[in-house]
């Protein structure tokens, strides 16, 4: 049924009220004219005539007819209303109305087919409970909460039967007389429809009126339930339509997060289809392969990298996830990607295409290949901790350094007693020690001479403020080691270290060739070091005035003398001696 549009039934409404006021002027003058043809025919009567046999019955008759099509004319009127609101009920199916508008129009539809009192809606909620929904007087103004009072018994059976409920008298209806809610509020003509999807009740339509008895008949019943019906497939549309809403608004709410986390991911990401064309790509693509997106989009894969088809076909086919490193050359230098190809599914697991995933690794690699040059004289616990800024500068810097060169005494009457393979194994040994004790204290190892060991500390490779303390405590730390080594070796073979420290400048970096190089230390600060060393006898300890100066306020010192500045043996920590005596080695 399709209902007429808003023009037609305003002229509906004008034609309509057109003609009742035709006929209700008519019905007048027709009143009118009874009433004087009575006045007639009292005068005529008075002179000893009559008026025409027949003529009062015809007038009474037209009377009687006239009343009649007035009153057809008013129920006619009150029809149309009817079928036009069950038409807008109808209208409301195909809608794409919120659940509010519907309530409001159907409770219009409402008022209109019953002309109750008052009307409501209860709708079931998510706990299975009825509540109200909306509700309405017959002015077309909404009731306040005050005015919420129905019958519970009738509201009940309806939703418990899901059959309609009709009572002309509800205070006199045997079934109701003995329910305290009907009692309570005192009703008198109650009409109640269940609103029904798919055979199960999700509300109901109550219409009352406390005054008047039998109201609603079963023509208002027939229209109501009729209007149910409807009005209940157009609120399940509604709901649905709103719950389908509100799905999209989260999958749009969604999208955006994916599409804000896709964007903000540091890692290229480039999705392929199944024929290996580039179908998505996020920001950082963009930048890492210096096209945009409108670019890439489109491309064959094999225009990005050569080899990229025949990895995507491996991944399609089954394999596992393709990773690998790539040289690549690009407008603004040479590159080294690190890439990941892995299938792309979709919620059932099907093949839509791959995903690939592009790192930028240049400075990663070119680190790496810096590290690799420093492992061999830095400890590795040093190793984590050096900067990109500190491997930079090994090109060379002017650095206040502490140097330890120890050597040891003997070695050269010693090695010639022995082996070649045992002079190597015992020499190793022994280095071995002085090579954990800078390691401990974090020191560089400079370089092996021989059977000679140069530790440097405050290097742009382990920055140290207290570098001559810790020269100092590794110096302590190699003699106890030794005089520890030395208790399970034969007198004979014992060995034994001498040790200078100096703290001065020095010029520290990278020296060598480009296929070969070493890192170290070049100046006066060496040298002094070297020169203390020459002259302290085996498990003695010599250091130059400036490192005695630094570490005065923990260590005792002797002073023995000048060469080329101040010397002073080590004793020990401050109020203690030191407790392995030098030993004099021919």
């Amino acid at each position: 049924m399709k209902p007429p549009d808003h023009t037609t039934q305003i002229q509906f409404d004008r034609d309509g009220q057109t003609t009742q006021e035709h006929m209700r002027l008519a019905q007048q003058t027709l009143i009118e004219a009874v009433k004087l043809m009575r006045k007639q025919q009292d005068d005529l009567r008075q002179r000893g005539m009559n008026l025409p046999f027949g003529v009062m019955d015809t007038l009474h008759s037209a009377e009687l007819t006239m009343s009649e099509l007035m009153t057809d004319i008013t129920a006619g009127q009150t029809e149309l209303r009817q079928l036009r609101a069950l038409a807008e009920t109808t209208a409301l199916m195909n809608s794409t109305l919120g659940v509010d508008e519907v309530l409001r129009r159907v409770m219009d539809a409402v008022i209109t087919m019953t002309g109750a009192e008052r009307a409501f809606i209860l709708l079931k909620n998510d706990a299975g409970q009825m509540e109200f929904r909306i509700a309405q007087g017959i002015d077309a103004e909404a009731l306040a909460d005050a005015e919420f009072s129905i019958s519970s018994t009738v509201l009940n059976e309806v939703v418990e039967h899901g059959q309609a409920v009709l009572t002309d008298n509800a205070g006199r209806d045997p079934r109701y007389q003995d329910q305290k809610s009907v009692m309570r509020v005192s009703m008198r003509s109650i009409l109640a429809v269940p609103l029904r999807v798919g055979g199960v009740v999700t509300g109901v339509v109550y219409c009352d009126n406390r005054i008047i008895a039998g109201l609603f008949k079963a023509h208002e019943l027939n229209l109501l339930q009729a209007v149910a019906n409807q009005a209940a497939v157009a609120l399940e549309n509604a709901r649905l339509l709103a719950d389908a809403r509100a799905r999209l608004d989260e999958v749009a709410r969604l999208r955006d997060v994916m599409t804000s986390v896709f964007d903000s991911i540091g890692s290229g990401v480039i999705t392929l289809d199944l024929g290996g064309q580039i179908i998505g790509c996020n920001g950082a693509a963009e930048l890492l392969t210096e096209r945009t997106m409108e670019m890439l989009i489109g491309m064959n894969a094999d225009l990005l990298l050569p080899d990229l088809p025949v990895r995507a076909a491996n991944v399609l086919q089954g394999t596992a996830a393709e990773r690998w490193e790539t040289a690549i050359q690009m407008p603004r230098g040479a590159r080294t990607w690190a890439l990941t190809l892995t299938a792309l599914r979709d919620a059932d697991h099907a093949l839509q295409g791959s995903v690939l995933v592009i790192d930028d690794v240049t400075e990663v690699r070119l680190r790496e290949d810096q590290l690799r040059g420093v492992r061999g004289y830095l400890p590795l616990a040093l190793i984590e901790n050096i900067r990109s800024g500190d491997l930079a500068a090994l090109g060379g810097q002017v650095h206040t350094i502490s140097v330890v060169f120890a050597d040891l005494r003997g070695f050269t009457r010693f090695s010639e007693q022995l082996e070649p393979e045992q002079v190597m194994r015992t020499l190793n040994r022994y280095l071995g020690v002085a090579t954990d004790a800078i390691d401990l204290y974090e020191g560089v190892i400079d370089k092996f001479l021989g059977d000679a060991i140069t530790g440097l500390f405050n290097t742009p490779l382990n920055p140290q403020a207290d570098h001559a303390e810790r020269a100092i405590r590794a110096a302590q730390r190699l003699l106890r080691t030794i005089h520890l080594l030395n208790e399970d070796v034969p007198e004979g073979e014992r060995l034994y270290f001498g040790i200078g420290i100096h703290s001065g400048a020095a010029v520290m970096g990278n020296i060598g060739s480009s296929e070969r190089r070493e890192f170290t230390a070049i100046g006066d600060a060496v040298e002094r070091s070297k020169q203390l060393q020459q002259r302290a006898r085996a498990n003695e300890v010599l250091v130059s005035g400036e490192t005695a100066a630094l570490v005065g306020y923990e260590f005792d010192f002797e002073f023995v003398g000048d060469d080329e500045g101040e010397v002073y043996r080590l004793l020990g920590r401050k109020r203690r001696t030191s407790t392995i005596p030098a030993v004099e080695v021919e």
